[in-house]
């Protein structure tokens, strides 16, 4: 056996080592979260955490007569190798009982690793490629999937009259999974996908591709980007380019009723369309419960995002997997208890899919539009109890 060979058994000894004795760790539950609160993706780090520390002031940092304890890593960006590292010091060091967050999937998928190995319980509250929960039995997720806001936007899309539409999208994972989902549920419905663009990661001028859309002369342009600034520059071009007064219509997916985005992009975004699980202006009293007690805990310094409000149910399930066990965290009692979650959320009924770990949900339809001096997402349209469509494909 060569000496790398030899290091990595006993890196997978210490972590069933440690696996096993996060359980016996007395009166304490540790819940590891890994974001990302420096960097390019700080203020995403910032909705998790939000999120999470709003879900521990409401209802206590307590389970089946256990301290809840949660310990904070900073994986400064997409940086899969530091998240592995990281994944492997709370398990192996602090002896964490959960892993949770985890805003980029690569660093995801790096940590499932480690999740698997010493079959510790890891909650996704964000990471949205749908093959991350198959990398292990341990690992659930609540925020989405990409496959899961495409899909119904497509088939949205149709039902009211596209059926010519170009996408345009990152050219990175997330944006891909877009493009292929929905691209392939339009044309199966009978659209056509006049064209299709993959914009280098890291574009800000959108012009060019803009003026290419507006040739095409499409009922629709469907967008994928990364959250935040990248949305509302393509947005303002959208705009600049007359797209919208040659009534072609804008599709975009989870994000554009965030309240970073709505800020910057103001009055551009009035009548775009998404496709997506939450915004802070979504109506009922769950939520507006939420959004008051979110606000509390950021002291009013911003809303909460779908991030914040993925990390709050995150905690949600976390507390009511271990007040069915007993405050028993081991790996495979906690999943078997995770099968069967069920729960009323800021965005609505939420559960888990016993078959894939995956969260089922409903994906709202969303105008934006001005009511007075602010900008909500204004729900048109649901599609309920919303599984994982790429998992569906696969049975």
């Amino acid at each position: 056996m060569n000496r790398q060979s030899i290091v990595s058994v006993c890196i997978a000894a210490s972590l069933a080592a440690a696996g096993s004795a996060a359980q016996a760790e007395g009166n304490t539950i540790k819940i590891g979260v890994i974001t990302s609160l420096s960097g390019h993706a700080a203020e995403s780090g910032a909705q998790m955490k939000a999120g999470i520390d709003t879900w521990l002031r409401v209802n206590g940092a307590s389970v089946a007569g256990k301290r809840i304890e949660v310990i904070y890593k900073d994986d400064t960006g997409t940086q899969p190798d530091i998240a592995k590292r990281l994944a492997t010091e709370l398990v192996t060091r602090e002896r964490v009982d959960v892993l949770a967050g985890f805003v980029f999937t690569p660093n995801a998928m790096a940590a499932a690793a480690i999740a698997d190995q010493s079959k510790t319980p890891m909650v996704v509250m964000n990471a949205a490629a749908s093959s991350l929960t198959a990398r292990s039995p341990y690992v659930t997720r609540v925020s989405y999937t990409i496959a899961q806001s495409a899909k119904p936007l497509a088939e949205w899309a149709y039902k009211t009259g596209a059926r010519r539409v170009f996408t345009v999208v990152a050219d990175y994972a997330p944006g891909i999974d877009a493009e292929t989902w929905f691209n392939n549920t339009f044309t199966a419905l009978g659209g056509k996908i006049v064209g299709t663009v993959r914009m280098p990661m890291g574009s800000v001028d959108y012009g060019a591709f803009v003026q290419r859309i507006k040739d095409e002369k499409p009922d629709a342009v469907h967008v994928f980007l990364p959250n935040g600034q990248p949305m509302v520059s393509f947005t303002k071009a959208y705009r600049e380019k007359g797209l919208d007064k040659a009534n072609i219509r804008f599709l975009g997916g989870e994000g554009w009723g965030d309240e970073d985005v709505l800020k910057a992009g103001g009055d551009s975004l009035v009548g775009i369309y998404s496709s997506g699980f939450y915004s802070y202006t979504r109506p009922g009293a769950e939520n507006a419960r939420f959004v008051e007690a979110f606000g509390k805990t950021v002291n009013g310094k911003m809303q909460p995002s779908f991030l914040a409000a993925s990390s709050y149910d995150g905690m949600a399930l976390i507390a009511k997997t271990l007040a069915k066990t007993g405050g028993n965290s081991d790996g495979p009692t906690f999943m078997k208890a995770v099968k069967g979650y069920t729960s009323t959320s800021p965005r609505g009924t939420v559960s888990i899919d016993p078959a894939t770990r995956d969260i089922v949900q409903t994906m709202y339809i969303r105008r934006i539009d001005r009511q007075g001096t602010k900008l909500v997402a204004t729900e048109i349209d649901r599609f309920d109890n919303v599984k994982d469509p790429a998992k569906e494909a696969g049975k």
